[in-house]
């Protein structure tokens, strides 16, 4: 049996192409609390699946019991379990446990969920990261800048796309953050270069690794660098051992299968660590390593996760990113520049455009915040830059300030 039962809490890449290709083996957990992220057009288009909804005020116990009663009626049977959602790691892994699936351990995702019990595992896993600390007041902050040196990064243990994280050049920018609000830890900012990793796994054995290169770091990103990734298929990529390097961590964590995505930085020789996740890349990474390997990438995913060994048949080998554009301001849009333009740019392959003038819109601080991607090709990472450099010169939204319902969303 395939059945495969897939976290679907915001509409993406992945599930769109598992819910096109491999309709007949799914079955959708769907979060109540997430209900706003899910537009009434995608429920419609999915409306024919059998959809799980986990309501939030039950507890996950109660629910599990539900699911089990009602799996029993449909005619798909899941036994395989994918998440492909950040946020839900604890409660969709928890989930998938209670009903018998396989899952990852509380301490699995701890360790890939609580940055800075991730970073004490890489610590005892032998590799090098960034000094670290726990901290819950300012104080806190300003004595560990005393021994390390501003600027400083402060960030919330369980955060993602740079929510509420900052960097912080001096006591001052402390005004900014309620260190009540959330759990945070603060770490040594490094220089050098920081580059991305992801990988297939297959009963333990990593298949294969996929660098990727990053134009801008992702706190330049939500202060408006450049939002991109380039998957390196071809040309100059990382110096370190990065295949080594996610063997390690698949190795340590006792990863049986999935996709993993991983961060570190080269600085001078030394190689430091910053986070793993086990789930899908963010933004349109993955989709970029299928384009610059010349295989179906989500298709493999979707093997690892239904027990299946995937063949990673590669066809060309070039580098290929995707450019988040830019969603400046909140409001009503007046105007933007159309797919049909982007597509006219040298090196574009691929372009989405999410929104149309009528439409309101939310920006959000947070690095997935964009009004659409662009996929762009070139024989090496600097030749994409450059091309995706010259999309933002062409690309154009007009936005005018418009009072926003709380639900609005790209």
């Amino acid at each position: 049996m395939s059945g495969l039962l897939l976290v679907d809490d915001r509409p993406n890449s992945f599930t769109r192409y598992a819910l096109r290709h491999r309709p007949e083996e799914l079955v959708l957990l769907r979060f109540e609390e997430a209900r706003d992220d899910l537009p009434a057009g995608y429920l419609r288009d999915t409306a024919q699946l059998p959809a799980f909804w986990v309501r939030s005020d039950v507890p996950l116990t109660e629910e599990a019991r539900r699911y089990r009663d009602w799996i029993a009626q449909q005619p798909e049977r899941p036994v395989h379990f994918c998440n492909p959602s950040e946020p839900r790691q604890h409660i969709a892994q928890r989930f998938a446990g209670l009903v018998g699936l396989p899952h990852l351990t509380t301490e699995q995702v701890r360790w890939v969920r609580d940055k800075a019990a991730m970073k004490d595992k890489f610590r005892a896993l032998g590799l090098r990261t960034a000094a670290y600390q726990r901290v819950s007041a300012a104080e806190d902050v300003t004595g560990f800048a005393a021994e390390h040196g501003w600027p400083v990064v402060l960030k919330p243990v369980d955060s993602f796309a740079c929510l509420d994280t900052y960097l912080l050049r001096g006591p001052a920018d402390l005004r900014q953050v309620d260190l009540a609000a959330r759990r945070f830890m603060v770490e040594e900012h490094l220089g050098g270069t920081e580059w991305e990793a992801c990988a297939l796994i297959h009963r333990g054995e990593v298949l294969d690794v996929w660098p990727s290169a990053m134009p801008c770091r992702p706190l330049d990103i939500v202060e408006g660098a450049m939002n991109a990734n380039i998957s390196v298929g071809s040309g100059p990529g990382p110096r370190c051992d990065v295949a080594g390097l996610v063997r390690r961590v698949v190795t340590g964590m006792d990863i049986d299968h999935g996709y993993l995505h991983m961060e570190f930085f080269e600085t001078g020789d030394a190689v430091h660590m910053g986070e793993a996740g086990v789930r899908l890349a963010g933004c349109e990474i993955t989709a970029n390593h299928g384009h610059a390997y010349g295989f179906d990438v989500f298709g493999a995913t979707l093997d690892v996760y239904t027990g299946r060994r995937p063949r990673l048949d590669y066809g060309v080998r070039r580098c290929v990113g995707d450019l988040l554009l830019p969603l400046p301001d909140s409001g009503r849009v007046l105007a933007v520049t159309s797919p049909e333009e982007l597509l006219r740019l040298p090196g574009v392959i691929e372009a989405v455009v999410r929104m149309a003038p009528g439409d309101l819109v939310t920006a959000r601080r947070a690095s997935h915040n964009a009004s659409g991607f662009v996929h762009v090709e070139g024989a090496t990472a600097a030749e994409v830059e450059k091309r995706m450099a010259n999309v933002l010169e062409h690309f154009r939204i007009d936005i005018a300030a418009a009072p926003v319902p709380s639900t609005a969303s790209p």
